[in-house]
């Protein structure tokens, strides 16, 4: 979910933290299910000291705006799902 530079210089723009840590710690708090907490330890570890409120204002703030970003570029799925053969396993042995 990296940004193009000209895109982050305005969307991060008065941001105390580089645009790179704010999107990586979304990112992962979208895709890992972290809680903000473990990404503040995942910080430190990095030797970055933020606090678990400004990572969930980061999220608040971002994921709303990485979504209008991305519908650009996602495809439409469609309501139907078609198998052309399902087996199944009937008294141990598979069927179709």
């Amino acid at each position: 979910m990296s940004l193009p530079r000209e895109a982050s210089t305005e969307l991060f723009r008065g941001r105390h933290f580089n645009y790179e840590i704010i999107t990586l710690c979304v990112r992962w708090y979208v895709i890992y299910k972290l809680s903000c907490r473990d990404l503040v330890e995942m910080m430190a570890e990095r030797n970055v000291d933020v606090v678990h409120t400004t990572i969930m204002h980061w999220v608040q703030r971002y994921i709303p705006e990485f979504e209008k970003r991305w519908q650009r570029f996602a495809r439409l799925v469609g309501t139907s799902w078609r198998i052309d053969e399902t087996y199944i396993k009937l008294k141990g042995k598979w069927a179709a």
